[in-house]
């Protein structure tokens, strides 16, 4: 019979994912930054196996573009990115809500309720990051108690990616304005009151135009 030991619950190399996976989102190393796995590797304190292994994975979710003889970059989304991880989001985000709001109505409720409280006080406090990362655990809270883990599964190809992007691009613009959060409060009551169809179209146009935040701010097109 095997072992049944068991292992630590993460692997050094997913450790270092995690770690660089913050940093990426948080903007620590700025969208299109290489990142030296020498570097890492010291700063951490490990080979750089491990290293090699967390830029792997992070390739895997899109936030890391390795260039064989070149380096390990983090991610810049061109246009046609854009363009289709807004329409990707667009299908996927509207019906994610749908099905929390029937599978776990109260629960889905006092997430997005909390996660806009958060929001309240990074806006009071001109806290970008902290604004980006109650503006992520906003929308993520919709595929948390959809009900659905492939649908769940399914955001997460992209869900690195777009609290990258909100946190670097679009929260800088947030936190200065009084248009994103009130935008958000006001789909937090279309769901809280049971109205869909609204809620379907104010996110619809809610990921569209931060499509166009992205794609003004990165200057591609």
């Amino acid at each position: 019979m095997k072992s049944l030991k068991l292992d630590s619950p993460k692997s050094l190399a997913q450790r270092v994912m995690l770690r660089l996976r913050e940093a990426i989102i948080d903007g620590e190393f700025t969208l299109g930054a290489a990142i030296s796995e020498e570097m890492v590797a010291q700063s951490f304190g490990v080979s750089r196996t491990p290293v090699r292994e967390a830029m792997g994975l992070l390739q895997a979710q899109g936030l890391v573009v390795i260039r064989p003889q070149v380096g390990s970059f983090v991610f810049t989304p061109s246009a046609v990115d854009i363009a289709a991880l807004c329409s990707f989001r667009t299908v996927i985000e509207p019906k994610a809500a749908e099905l929390a709001y029937h599978h776990d109505h109260v629960g889905t409720i006092a997430a997005i309720e909390a996660a806009l409280d958060a929001m309240a006080k990074a806006f009071a406090a001109k806290d970008r990051i902290a604004y980006g990362h109650a503006d992520t655990a906003l929308h993520e809270a919709f595929f948390a108690h959809c009900g659905n883990r492939y649908l769940e599964e399914s955001y997460q190809l992209v869900s690195g990616r777009v609290a990258a992007l909100r946190t670097n691009v679009s929260s800088p613009i947030d936190v200065e304005t009084q248009a994103s959060f009130d935008e958000h409060r006001t789909l937090v009551q279309l769901f809280s009151d049971g109205d869909l169809p609204a809620f379907a179209k104010l996110m619809t146009t809610h990921i569209n135009n931060s499509g166009l935040t992205y794609a003004k701010v990165l200057k591609v097109g």
